[in-house]
């Protein structure tokens, strides 16, 4: 985890999501990432998946979705206890606040609590380093279509996880 000096962060209430929150949601995915976002790969492991799992988080800000977190239990060659973080969305004029990881912060502590083992996310290495997420090494875990290899990265929740985990993502039952 990371040592730099976090800034103060805005008073933001961080809750699970609900499914009266998913207009507002989609409204902020829209917003922040645009139509090209269904065409990630990502997006193909959560097709058909409910959208909300017990580990998605909104943050709260003078009453609106200043940003969300979405968790999506996978399986991993049929091995079980993993999810898929991501999208992380945050509000652009909130944008560098801090709010998107503590967001992150508080899902991986959840999801630890919860007995997850492994959580893999395609993003980029820089920002997620320091949230304790490390490159899968290539051809360890696949996904269902084009992945930049440096982009595919791992949390593990209990040490050695990772080393159990090979083969092909898809969304749990």
């Amino acid at each position: 985890m990371s040592t730099e000096p976090m800034p103060p962060l805005p008073p933001v209430v961080i809750r699970p999501v609900s499914p009266d929150d998913l207009a507002e949601i989609k409204a902020l995915h829209a917003l922040a990432f645009g139509p090209g976002r269904f065409t990630r790969t990502a997006y193909r492991v959560r097709e058909g998946t409910a959208a909300i799992s017990p580990f998605c988080l909104a943050a709260i800000l003078d009453g609106r979705i200043a940003a969300a977190l979405r968790f999506t239990p996978i399986t991993v060659g049929g091995s079980c206890g993993a999810l898929l973080l991501g999208p992380l969305v945050v509000a652009p004029d909130l944008a560098g606040q801090g709010i998107g990881r503590e967001l992150i912060r508080q899902g991986l502590e959840r999801a630890r609590a919860a007995g997850v083992r492994l959580v893999l996310l395609v993003g980029d290495a820089p920002y997620y380093r320091r949230l304790g997420f490390a490159p899968v090494p290539a051809g360890r875990i696949v996904l269902p279509g084009p992945v930049d290899p440096a982009r595919l990265l791992a949390a593990e929740l209990e040490p050695g996880a990772l080393g159990e985990f090979r083969g092909m993502v898809t969304a749990a039952a």
